[in-house]
């Protein structure tokens, strides 16, 4: 199991900050490093700014929306980061949420499965073959580009319910997971996503999970913490059903918290499961975020 991090987009939107950041991860022997693209700065652009600057990393998304462009448009820019990043980028998409798509851009989120199912049906061929012709309900292109990708460039996708699984098993090279704990990736999201890349033939999926990480003696505090932190996640319908699933009161409850030992085995139990990147959301301060640090140092150099 591969151990990564979480870049925090700098308050100032400074793409140097970003950068030094991306540095420090490599010299501390992160094998990733993965951005949000929300509402600040564009994750992919960033990425291809820090990390044409930076090497020995690879970089991801986890994740970007799909509502906001069209699959030709995030198929041209995801090939122009991995140039920018020598072939180390990886691309997580996802649905967003009804939310935002519908609340804040005023666009349909009718059937959300639907559309992902025919947006890789155009984004994947122009990836992999640099064409594509396709036509369905919603969305379709005969286009080509002429650039081709450096590296392998995987796609990989937010997935939670069972048909989104079986799209980044069968379909999509993995699946970017946040917010979901062990018990809910061990007996949902592992079977169905392996299952549905042997079914079609695929190579054995990537399982990226993100999950919030603090080194700390004091455990009750540390959740606490973590509960107002990414209270957000809790009023969000897919999110929310994962941490139900799970058994989890709201995010306290599946945030990776304790002393080293308690951490590293938390972690580590992880790869018994199935999880093949581990992203670290360090979300620890002052002496804790030191000690957070160090610890996944040493898993990194463990992993490598």
């Amino acid at each position: 199991m591969r151990i990564g991090t979480s870049l925090v987009e700098p308050r100032s939107g400074s793409l140097d900050e970003l950068t030094v950041s991306l540095q420090q991860a490599v010299d501390d022997g992160f094998s990733s490093a993965w951005m949000a693209d929300i509402f600040g700065l564009d994750a992919q652009t960033a990425l291809a700014y820090a990390g044409a600057r930076v090497s020995g990393i690879e970089v991801g998304t986890a994740v970007t929306p799909t509502y906001l462009r069209h699959p030709v448009a995030l198929a041209r820019q995801a090939v122009t980061t991995d140039i920018a990043t020598g072939g180390r980028f990886a691309l997580g998409i996802g649905l967003s949420h009804r939310v935002v798509i519908e609340g804040m851009l005023r666009l349909s989120f009718d059937k959300p499965a639907s559309h992902m199912r025919e947006y890789l049906a155009v984004l994947l061929p122009l990836l992999r073959e640099g064409k594509v012709s396709f036509s369905g309900e919603t969305l379709g292109a005969d286009a080509a580009i002429s650039v081709r990708p450096v590296g392998p460039l995987p796609v990989l996708l937010a997935a939670m319910a069972p048909h989104m699984l079986h799209l980044a098993g069968a379909v999509a090279d993995g699946t970017v997971l946040w917010m979901t704990g062990p018990r809910t990736i061990a007996g949902h999201v592992v079977p169905r996503l392996t299952d549905a890349a042997a079914g079609a033939g695929r190579p054995s999926p990537r399982v990226v999970c993100v999950l919030p990480v603090c080194v700390t003696d004091d455990e009750a505090a540390a959740q606490a913490r973590a509960a107002k932190v990414f209270a957000i996640y809790d009023t969000l319908p897919s999110y929310k059903a994962m941490l139900d699933k799970e058994g989890a009161a709201g995010p306290g409850d599946v945030a990776i918290v304790g002393d080293e030992a308690t951490v590293r085995q938390q972690i580590e139990a992880l790869a018994a499961i199935g999880v093949t990147d581990f992203v670290a959301g360090e979300f620890a301060t002052g002496e804790e975020a030191a000690r957070t640090r160090a610890l996944l140092r040493d898993l990194a150099l463990d992993s490598r």
